[in-house]
């Protein structure tokens, strides 16, 4: 039987000061995705599990859910948040050339 290699994702941001600003980068694509405006990242998640179809706890043990119901809720947006992210990127290596 083979070991099964458990590896847990490590969600923490290499530059922490940052925290703030990709709470509102993500409060923006979900604006844009939904109409809705969210204020703080319990309400966003809340949001992403509302769109996903998925029951979420803002207040209580969420361990139970499932990875791919996790997976669903932070897709979309995550992938949207990249995307923008990139964006930033090219445009500050533009502006420094």
């Amino acid at each position: 039987m083979e070991a099964i290699s458990r590896r847990r994702r490590n969600n923490q941001l290499l530059v922490p000061e940052a925290r703030e600003e990709m709470d509102r980068l993500k409060a923006r694509v979900l604006r844009q995705q939904t109409g809705k405006q969210v204020r703080g990242p319990v309400e966003a998640k809340m949001e992403m599990a509302r769109q996903a179809g998925i029951f979420y706890r803002p207040q209580g043990y969420n361990g139970d859910m499932k990875t791919s119901d996790a997976g669903k809720m932070g897709g979309s947006v995550g992938g949207q948040m990249v995307k923008e992210l990139i964006k930033l990127a090219q445009k500050e290596l533009t502006r420094r050339s």
